[in-house]
């Protein structure tokens, strides 16, 4: 299916849902387990109708969802590659969750919506990406699902996506790997402070709002990501 742009995702008006990295989230308040449990059955019953569910996580107060589709196209110079991200079925199956919050009267919570992303600087990303999926999934396999590169993607969800960032070959110490936090654009700025507040240090604003550099005391980099309207989830470096 077609991949969505940052327009058209825009234009969908989903006042519930974010666009974190390559898929929509949104997290519902509700009153307790059982409420939660509701909710999820009426969006499981919306989700077999349309033949597409959401990934979900339920607790005892909040409910996290996330869609995304497994067949959307992505051409690359010329050539075809079918990777998970936001398809136009993503969308129409939001809306109709926003709807059902809205009879069920539970609220969305955009500034509860955070996911996590590691990054590897690497000269040679074919190279090692098969041993970090081993080591993460338990399976080879994981490297390259989803995706036109070699990211890791577990396919259930359990750990974060890996993805490697191309550099120059270098020799450590350096600090190789840092954390892609991503959370809702309108956000980010109250993220960054807390962040601040807490001792971190504003290393490169230059890309704001896509992505923040933050560093600790000890000089440890990380990044606070939004989506932005064209911005190039396969190509993006920082």
């Amino acid at each position: 299916m077609e991949m969505m742009t940052g327009e058209q995702i825009a234009a969908a008006k989903l006042a519930d849902w974010r666009k974190l990295g390559q898929g929509m989230h949104a997290r519902y308040v509700v009153a307790d387990f059982g409420a939660g449990a509701r909710f999820v059955s009426a969006v499981a019953d919306a989700g077999t109708a349309a033949g597409h569910q959401p990934r979900v996580t339920l607790g005892d107060t909040f409910v996290d969802l996330k869609l995304i589709s497994d067949d959307a196209v992505y051409v690359a110079n010329g050539v075809e590659h079918v990777v998970e991200y936001t398809t136009r079925k993503d969308l129409e199956l939001a809306q109709q969750i926003t709807e059902i919050a809205a009879t069920q009267g539970v609220k969305a919570d955009p500034a509860g919506i955070t996911t996590i992303e590691l990054a590897l600087d690497t000269a040679d990303a074919a190279k090692v990406a098969p041993m970090w999926a081993a080591l993460l999934t338990g399976d080879t396999a994981a490297s390259g699902r989803g995706t036109p590169g070699n990211d890791v993607r577990d396919a259930t969800g359990r750990v974060p996506i890996l993805w490697f960032q191309d550099t120059d070959a270098h020799e450590t110490p350096r600090q190789r790997f840092h954390l892609d936090v991503w959370v809702a654009p309108e956000y980010a700025e109250q993220r960054i402070a807390a962040a601040v507040a807490a001792g971190a240090t504003i290393v490169d604003d230059s890309e704001a709002p896509s992505f923040v550099v933050l560093a600790d005391a000890d000089g440890n980099k990380a990044c606070v990501c939004t989506d932005s309207l064209g911005l190039d989830d396969w190509g993006v470096t920082h």
